[in-house]
């Protein structure tokens, strides 16, 4: 039975992942813990991990945390019954038990829709810093071989333009009376989390400071804005960019990210952070709208500003000139292999499939 049936791309994209030069003579046979089991990225974790399995018969035992099982079902319905995947229902931010020995563990959980950021700062906050303690005491009290906590870009803040690439300790300001911030700022309060147990506790934890990821497996349904692209691009829509677009953003394909997050877990050093991200993904935001308009739908639509008075009514985040350094995480043997374009490619047909 494959993991992704309705979306052959997907289906390539996972195969690819369990063929990975990751360490799978570490990983095999052990016991696997992903928390935002039905998000975009611990959705395709889980998938690929189950994809390992079937096509290396490398009895890895997945176990998936997540807080809606009948969402699970139907984001797992083509695995959902196989014997080496187990759902487990529970919170983050709730102390959850979990009976199994495990041995590595991958922490996905996080609010991620922008709008929140703004009407639910206070909940965003107690996601991040609540979920990362409970799972950090559970990697403690596991004696985990391994543990990977996904943090983000934005953790860098808002980074002045420079023609050195930014680093994982290149930090720029953070507006902490902005509401907005709820989200960088607690992503760094986790950060910092992380370090803390893995100095106090030796809790061998490492950070994934992931840029934007997008690919394969995304529902047509999705509404961030590199959906938004593509469903322009596929229903000859212009875009509308509700920002001036000068906002430079870092990419990363999905395939690409969950094998660096594979790779964190057995390499790198605990406590310390590690970006992925594809250099050659790095644009602002109206250059990519263009980008999509004429090499993705022949030039048939265009991009159409609308710009609100108030920088807080969809969320999103400050201009940045940030440009990520992934140098750090190459250097334990990672390497992207998608461009932005084929990225997008990717997605649009991806999304075909899940179109309804």
């Amino acid at each position: 039975m494959l993991e992704a049936k309705k979306d052959n791309i997907l289906q390539e994209d996972l195969e690819i992942i369990a063929g990975s030069d990751v360490d799978w003579n570490l990983l095999d046979g052990s016991t696997i813990l992903v928390t935002g089991a039905t998000g975009l990225i611990g959705s395709q974790i889980i998938k690929a991990l189950a994809c390992r399995n079937r096509i290396y018969k490398s009895n890895i035992k997945i176990v998936a945390c997540a807080r809606n099982v009948e969402k699970a079902k139907v984001v797992f319905a083509d695995i959902f019954n196989r014997s080496d995947l187990k759902i487990i229902e529970g919170d983050v931010t709730k102390v959850f038990e979990v009976k199994e020995k495990v041995d590595y563990l991958i922490h996905t959980a996080s609010a991620t829709a922008s709008k929140e950021f703004v009407t639910k700062p206070v909940e965003v906050i107690q996601t991040a810093i609540n979920g990362t303690q409970n799972f950090l005491e559970l990697a403690k009290n596991k004696n985990a071989k391994g543990a990977v906590y996904l943090s983000s870009m934005e953790a860098f803040g808002i980074v002045q333009a420079s023609e050195k690439k930014a680093e994982e300790k290149d930090l720029g300001f953070i507006d902490l009376e902005n509401v907005r911030s709820c989200y960088p700022e607690s992503k760094r309060l986790s950060e910092c989390l992380c370090a803390a147990y893995a100095s106090e506790y030796n809790v061998p934890i490492k950070v994934a400071r992931l840029s934007q990821t997008f690919g394969a497996g995304i529902h047509y349904s999705e509404n961030r804005v590199f959906a938004q692209f593509a469903k322009s691009a596929l229903e000859k829509r212009d875009i509308i960019l509700h920002t001036t677009g000068m906002s430079f953003g870092n990419y990363c394909y999905t395939r690409d990210t969950i094998i660096g997050i594979l790779i964190l877990l057995t390499r790198g050093c605990a406590g310390e952070a590690y970006t992925i991200s594809n250099e050659e993904s790095n644009i602002r935001i109206k250059d990519m709208a263009q980008m999509v308009a004429s090499k993705l739908a022949d030039n048939n639509i265009k991009v159409v500003f609308d710009v609100p008075e108030s920088s807080l009514t969809y969320g999103y985040a400050p201009d940045t000139e940030l440009h990520l350094s992934s140098a750090k995480m190459q250097n334990l043997g990672w390497k992207p292999t998608v461009s932005l374009e084929e990225s997008y490619r990717r997605l649009m047909r991806s999304m075909l499939c899940t179109k309804e």
